[in-house]
């Protein structure tokens, strides 16, 4: 009876011990632990190149001039709301105080109070979101114009956008408990931004994105053909504006008044796709960074020269890494999920293109934004130009090279992409 009764007081502290513990935990390292996208103490950053390359996978918020007012961080949530007129400039002025600060830094009174209530900011910034609904937008996929309704091609081609976004939006509201649509910079880091015909790109790799640089570069008037324009340029010349680099009401003004696309790929073409871009030619990031990582933690009996150099890592080695819930080495763009890269739960795309079908659907997404009638999408291919494109054919070809169960986890990694873009399996085994 007496042991049993010191065991039930052994029971009785522990738990006061543990609620003491919570109630006394910092509230600073909560909300690191709860709000996603960009660390708070990151500081600013230097801007990504493209999807090329993803060591610069965050990039620095410029700061902003509009208005007289600064980004307090570059983390600061930014919120929207479904109603644009008066009512989100009042919400937004009584929010003001906390997500952004004047830039007048003589005033000691306000610096001072912002540092006395910096974790109380925090979690008001979390808790009193601006709200929009799931997927609401005031700009939804444009109109055909007059003339082109009796066009046959051009109604189905509109019709098959409309089953798409439909698809897409049934999709997030089963699987995505969105309530809050609270967009942060990392959310439309991704998101390039062409002024003149109005339009949003969010960058998916290995799904066209060079040519679609290509074609925001001639909208913009930078250059006047695809043709001109060399790899390098489209990836390294920082030409094109992101969106993550305006202000908040610039950001806000594009998100809802743009015409928002993407272009996306069947996952496993597109994962194929990548490793013989990055892993199956001489590249000075891939192999140093990924291959040498997995050659050292996959590679049973690895020589000295492939863990030295990091070349000739093999398909099922790149596949042990991607789902491997400890990777040696983070992800990357190239391999990651379309629905991480571009936020389409959260983000209303007013245009949802795919590779297999590039041509057609670029061409009437150009028509549909008034595009100059000379400029259609770019047919050649980026890099590796003697190389056959990777092909339904090709992909299984390098999947066959797995175990069945291998096919499975990797179908399971890319599930949303799947059954949000309405892809069919690739495998009949796959469940």
């Amino acid at each position: 009876m007496r042991l049993t009764c010191m065991f039930s007081f052994i029971l009785l502290f522990g738990a006061a011990g543990l609620v003491v513990f919570i109630h006394l935990q910092d509230p600073e390292e909560i909300v690191h632990q709860q709000t996603p996208g960009i660390k708070y103490n990151m500081g600013f950053q230097q801007p990504k190149k493209d999807c090329v390359s993803s060591n610069n996978q965050y990039r620095r918020l410029r700061k902003s001039t509009a208005d007289g007012v600064a980004m307090v961080k570059p983390t600061d949530s930014l919120h929207l709301s479904e109603n644009v007129p008066t009512k989100l400039q009042s919400t937004d002025r009584r929010q003001s105080s906390i997500m952004f600060a004047m830039k007048d830094q003589q005033n000691g009174e306000e610096i001072n109070s912002i540092r006395l209530h910096k974790r109380r900011r925090r979690f008001i910034i979390k808790k009193s979101p601006i709200l929009i609904s799931m997927n609401s937008s005031i700009l939804n996929l444009p109109t055909l114009k007059s003339e082109d309704r009796n066009n046959k091609k051009w109604k189905s081609l509109y019709q098959i956008q409309r089953e798409r976004k439909r698809i897409m939006r049934e999709t997030c509201s089963k699987y995505k408990s969105n309530n809050r649509r609270i967009i942060t910079p990392y959310h439309v880091s991704r998101i390039f931004v062409e002024d003149k015909y109005r339009v949003l790109y969010c960058e998916v790799p290995k799904a066209g994105c060079s040519n679609w640089k290509r074609v925001l570069m001639v909208l913009n008037g930078l250059a006047s053909s695809t043709k001109d324009i060399q790899h390098n340029t489209v990836h390294y010349g920082n030409y094109l504006k992101r969106l993550d680099g305006f202000d908040h009401k610039g950001i806000y003004h594009r998100l809802n008044t743009y015409t928002k696309m993407l272009f996306i790929r069947e996952p496993f073409e597109k994962l194929v796709s990548a490793f013989r871009d990055k892993f199956e030619h001489p590249n000075n990031y891939y192999h140093p960074v990924f291959g040498k990582a997995i050659i050292s933690r996959y590679r049973v009996n690895a020589t000295k020269e492939a863990l030295r150099t990091g070349s000739g890592v093999k398909f099922k080695e790149f596949i042990q890494y991607l789902l491997d819930v400890h990777r040696p080495v983070g992800m990357d763009i190239h391999w990651d999920h379309v629905n991480r890269l571009c936020s389409p739960c959260l983000i209303d795309y007013d245009f949802v293109g795919k590779f297999e079908s590039m041509e057609e659907d670029a061409n009437f997404f150009l028509h549909l934004i008034g595009a100059p009638q000379n400029l259609t999408f770019p047919k050649f291919k980026d890099r590796h130009a003697n190389e056959e494109r990777t092909t339904t054919k090709i992909t299984q070809q390098y999947f066959a090279q797995l175990s069945p169960s291998q096919r499975q986890r990797s179908y399971d990694f890319y599930y949303m992409d799947y059954l949000m873009f309405n892809y069919s399996k690739p495998f009949e085994d796959l469940y």
